[in-house]
Parts: C-alpha cells; sequence; structure tokens
C-alpha cells in the first residue's frame, strides 16, 4: 500500500444470533468482489475473528475486508456498479448487516 491510497474496511460485527457462512464468504463472494470491482481494486485481505483485546474475550467481528484503490474517485466509479451485485449477494452467507469505514492510508 501507498501513502494516499484509499482503504475501504468491511466489518461484520460479532453478536448473538449472528451468522456467517465463512466457506461461501471466502469460495464465492470474495471472487465476486474481485470480478465486480475490476482493475479499480489494487489489493484486498480478508480477515477472520480469532479473539479479542481481553484474555479469552471473543472477537468483536466474525470477519474484516479491507479493499484498497487508487483514490476515492476509482473507488467511487468501481462501486456504483459493482454495490447491487455485492450487497445483494450479502444475504447468501450472513445475516450480519456490514459497518463500511473508508480510509485513506498515511503510511
Amino acid at each position: 500500500m501507498k501513502k494516499g491510497m484509499i482503504k475501504v474496511s468491511v466489518l461484520y460485527p460479532n453478536g448473538d444470533g449472528g451468522k456467517f457462512d465463512m466457506d461461501y464468504y471466502l469460495n464465492s463472494h470474495v471472487p465476486l468482489v474481485t470480478k465486480t470491482l475490476g482493475s479499480a481494486l489494487i489489493e484486498a485481505t480478508y480477515d477472520k475473528g480469532l479473539a479479542g483485546g481481553a484474555p479469552n474475550s471473543p472477537a468483536p467481528f466474525v470477519a474484516i475486508a479491507n479493499l484498497f484503490f487508487n483514490s476515492m474517485e476509482e473507488f467511487g466509479g468501481a462501486f456504483s456498479s459493482a454495490a447491487p451485485i455485492l450487497m445483494g449477494d450479502i444475504p447468501n452467507f450472513t445475516n450480519i448487516e456490514p459497518v463500511i469505514q473508508i480510509n485513506e492510508v498515511l503510511t
């Protein structure tokens, strides 16, 4: 990652009643993300929550995706057409409403 890039974090909060199919997420949704965002997506990481900061505490998030773009314009252009497809796929692997945060990479 380079300074000035845009990082879009998609966080799936852990909580009572939440269901998350990690197999579907990794094998179907992640390839869909790559396909629909196309060349605007520079890099991506996908994480599975294991634990919280306190001993024996649950992870605050079931999963986190970090998607990297060169600029807000490139992200906006790619996401505007991809959003209906990606958001429509979410019920196939989870009932958790994702939290999305857009960041600028500083270092």
